[in-house]
C-alpha cells in the first residue's frame, strides 16, 4: 500500500543547531545509518534498494522535482536479504546511480527528519511529514513540514528540488 510524504530537502551549514533543536524537542533519535542507496533503471518514478545497518528497503516512489515542499508517493518494502537483491535487480534492470550517505534519523510523532552528509555533495537537512503511520490529511502534512523549515530557519535559496542521486548524476 502506498503512503504519502510531504518532504523538503535543504544544503545546510547549520547541522549542529538542528540536532541541538531536535534533542531539545524530544526527538526519538534513530541512531547513525551509514547507508547506500543503489537507484535501478525504471520507466517513470524512482526504484531504489536502501542498504545500511538501520534501515533495508526497496523504496519506489514518484514526486515532481520542486525546490519547496514536495508530494510524493511511496511504497516501501523491508529487505531481509537486500545483498541478493539487488543482484537480481542489478541483473535485470540495471544500475542508474549510487548515492552514499552518513544519516542522522530523528522522529518526533509522524515526521521524520534526516540531518545528511552526501559523498560528493555537501551536508543536508531533510523533513518527511507522512501519513505512514497515522492517518493525516495532506494538508496538516504541509503544515507540519512548514512549521520545521522555520523552526530550522531554511531559507528559500537552501532548498534543493532533486534527489542526491539527480544531483550525483548532474556532478
Amino acid at each position: 500500500m502506498g503512503c504519502i510524504n510531504i518532504e523538503i530537502k535543504a544544503r545546510t551549514a547549520r547541522a549542529k543547531e538542528i540536532r541541538h533543536y531536535l534533542l531539545n524537542n524530544r526527538a526519538d533519535f534513530k541512531g547513525t545509518d551509514i547507508q547506500t542507496d543503489t537507484y535501478f533503471n525504471v520507466a517513470y518514478g524512482r526504484l531504489k534498494l536502501r542498504e545500511g545497518n538501520i534501515e533495508n528497503n526497496l523504496i519506489f516512489y514518484d514526486r515532481n522535482n520542486q525546490a519547496g515542499p514536495k508530494q510524493s508517493e511511496f511504497t516501501l518494502l523491508a529487505v531481509e536479504q537486500p545483498t541478493l537483491l539487488k543482484e537480481i535487480l542489478l541483473a535485470a534492470i540495471g544500475e542508474k546511480v549510487v548515492v552514499q550517505k552518513i544519516r542522522e534519523i530523528y522522529f518526533i510523532g509522524n515526521v521524520k527528519f534526516h540531518i545528511d552528509r552526501i559523498e560528493g555533495l555537501g551536508e543536508f537537512v531533510e523533513i518527511e511529514a507522512s501519513n505512514k503511520s497515522a492517518d493525516l490529511p495532506v494538508e496538516v502534512l504541509q503544515d507540519q513540514c512548514t512549521f520545521y523549515m522555520r523552526a530550522f530557519d531554511i531559507q528559500e535559496n537552501d532548498l534543493i528540488e532533486h534527489s542526491y542521486s539527480d544531483l550525483l548524476l548532474k556532478s
